[in-house]
Formats: structure tokens, sequence, C-alpha cells
């Protein structure tokens, strides 16, 4: 995170006595990152945070991948995959299904009404953005309100559990980093505050307000961590002798917080602008885009829609979530469509499109887009979910005889 906050009982002085009503010393425990050298929080616990009783495997959810070979675009129908299921049984944890993936970043997808497990990724940040639903998301450092259009960011390591709201599923689409997740270098100072060409600032992002301190014993946590697994990741269930939501103070840089998609403001000009302006995030080998509701080119012989464009560093992944989105029109994509564009492929709006646009002021659309600098692979969702015909949109046809 980039700026500082103060939440419940913390000391004047860090690292010195601080201590219980009864007189027991409270336990400090330091949550930072790249080891003592980035972003920190202390948090003062009620009890002992390293005390567990028991520790087994859990064996989580598929993260087999399959090559995008021979190489083609591909458009996943998410929706479809929980036709036919009972979503309430599922949660955003155990539930996600996984799309796609490589050594830096999976993407799954989930559809859930069941409050999840207390959880904990130790491998990387976790990105979830809330398609539609809403939820209660309980954390270490305090409850988020997560609602539709909600980025809840969720640093490595935070202990929290998911509790979906209302009578409709919470659709979530899971990025998770083998790496940190922090808005882009571009829109901060070095000192880390935003600069006022950024198109979101420090009031749009909104942190725990105030402690959550439960009590309780022998407390399961789900624990997703590096191993031999596929793409490096295992899972284990650690039992801890006291809850770890017992924290009745925090100070520092690091927490989790959301961030609304409304509350990103488009960076637009007199001809198209290109992908970059609408960077939201950036991890380690990946960066996340919006591409929000917004005034489109003003210069009178504008092209509205992407001119086509290669992707030599690459793979592009858009999560098509709200409006209509003007470049795949006729190519079959709708709301709750990825289109995966890999690099080494050139790409851009289908044919028709392009001529529809022209003129247009403005474009109601809402995407999140996913770029990588490794191929991504398919997962175990990515494969059931593909239509099988979207790579031959733009042609109309197949090979003869094919």
């Amino acid at each position: 995170m980039t700026y500082y906050r103060r939440v419940g009982e913390v000391p004047p002085k860090r690292h010195t006595q601080f201590r219980q009503p009864d007189g027991t010393l409270y336990r400090e425990e330091l949550m930072g990152e790249e080891g003592f050298s980035s972003d920190s929080s202390l948090l003062y616990h009620v009890g002992v945070p390293s005390a567990i009783v028991d520790s087994t495997v859990w064996e989580v959810s598929d993260l087999s991948t399959r090559p995008n070979h021979p190489l083609v675009p591909r458009h996943l129908k998410l929706h479809g995959l929980f036709d036919g299921l009972d979503w309430k049984a599922y949660d955003v944890v155990t539930g996600r299904r996984l799309l796609l993936g490589n050594a830096d970043v999976r993407i799954s997808y989930v559809w859930a009404g069941e409050e999840s497990p207390y959880y904990r990724n130790a491998i990387g940040d976790e990105c979830v953005y809330v398609e539609a639903g809403s939820a209660r998301v309980e954390t270490v450092f305090g409850v988020l309100e997560a609602r539709t259009g909600d980025y809840v960011m969720l640093p490595r390591a935070t202990t929290h559990r998911w509790i979906p709201l209302g009578d409709a599923p919470l659709r979530a689409y899971v990025i998770e980093a083998n790496s940190h997740i922090s808005p882009p270098k571009k829109y901060l100072s070095r000192y880390g505050q935003f600069l006022e060409h950024a198109p979101y600032c420090e009031r749009d992002l909104h942190g725990p307000d105030e402690p959550y301190v439960c009590t309780g014993e022998d407390v399961e946590v789900y624990v997703k961590h590096r191993g031999d697994g596929p793409s490096g990741v295992v899972g284990s269930r650690m039992v801890y002798a006291s809850h770890p939501f017992d924290v009745v103070g925090w100070d520092g840089c690091l927490y989790p917080f959301t961030f609304n998609v409304a509350d990103f403001e488009p960076i637009t000009g007199r001809i198209h602008q290109p992908p970059p302006v609408h960077q939201v995030w950036e991890g380690t080998n990946f960066v996340v885009c919006n591409f929000c509701p917004r005034k489109v080119d003003y210069h009178p012989l504008a092209i509205p829609v992407p001119y086509y464009h290669s992707n030599v560093d690459s793979d592009e992944v858009m999560f098509y979530c709200g409006g209509d989105y003007e470049a795949r029109k006729g190519s079959g994509i709708t709301l709750g469509s990825i289109s995966l564009h890999p690099g080494g492929y050139a790409h851009g709006p289908q044919p028709s499109a392009v001529e529809a646009a022209l003129g247009a002021e403005s474009f109601d659309e809402l995407a999140v887009m996913v770029d990588t600098f490794r191929p991504l692979e398919l997962g175990e969702a990515g494969l059931a979910s593909d239509d099988g015909e979207y790579a031959w949109t733009w042609a109309g046809r197949r090979r003869s005889g094919q």
C-alpha cells in the first residue's frame, strides 16, 4: 500500500511493552514484504500468533494447465461454468476454478453462496474483482464490505474469509499473483503518494476502519503455500490455538482494501489511446487494466475502436463484465466472456465493428484486462468454457475441408 493507517489500540512506541487489562503483554506481529525491506504493518494480538496445535494436508482444487498449442485466440464463456450447479454450496476460496495460469499469475472464477473457510494465501497477493453480488470480507486487519465493481486487494499472508450476502450468487474473478500487486509506479511520487495525473487516489481506497476482535480456540485456517504441486502450489490446514482475529490494533502501510471500478477516471484523447492509459494495478510480469464507460476519441476522423495490434511481449486476457464492448461485436462475446489473445497473434476489432463505431461519442463498456509477459496456459475451467469458434470469426470461415 502507499500510505499509513492506524486502526484500534497501539502503543506510542513500536516494539515496546503494551499490556492487556489483566497485565499480560499483547503479542506484536510484524507483517512485512520483501523481508524487512518494504511495506509492513504491526499487529497486536491477544494470543500467540505462532501457536498451532495441528497441521494437515489441504488438497487444493485442480491447478494443472495445458499449453495453448496450436496457437489460437480463444473465447471462454464463464457463466456456463456453473450452469446446473448449486452455487449456494460453493465458497470463494475452495470453489474457484482455474481458467488460465503461468509461473506468475493464476486467473480463476467462482459463483459462491457459502461462507469460505478462514484462508491465507502465502504465495502472493490476491486481487478479487466482484463481478456481481456483495460480501463481507473478514480479515485479521478488520472487516471490508465488498460490492459489485469492487477490487478486493488482499496482501500475501492476510488471514481472511468471505461471507456472501443476499440471495444472488457472489460472482468473483480471482487474480492470484506469485508476487505483490500494487498501484503502477507511474502514478506515484518517489515517496508513494498518488500524483495528480493518476486516474484514482488515496480517497478511493477503503481499508478497515476498526479492529474485528474474535475469540475462540482451535481455529482452522486453510493455507496455500509453495511446494511441489501444480504451479508450485500446495495447501495445508493449520489449526491455531487462539483465534487469528484477536488483533486489538495495528498500524502501517500494508493492509487489505477495496477499490471500486466506478472511481477510476478514464484518460481519453483526440485519437485512440493505447491500453496503458487504462492500467489500474501491476504485479511481477503482469498488469491489470480497466476499460470503463467513457467519452471516446474526438478527432473528426477518429476511429474509436482499437487498431489491430500484435502482442509481441504479452498474452492479453479481457473479461467482459458490463455494458456492451464495441470492438468485439459480431464475435459471440457477451457479458461473462473472456477473450484470450496470445502473444504471436495480431488481433483487433471484428471487421464490422470498425465502421459501426465511427462517429461514436462514448462507449458504455466495462472490462477487466490482464496482460501477462509469459505465455498463459489453459486450466480446467478454461478448457471447459472454450467455445471453439472464436479464432475463425475475423475470417468468417475455417480453412477449406476443416
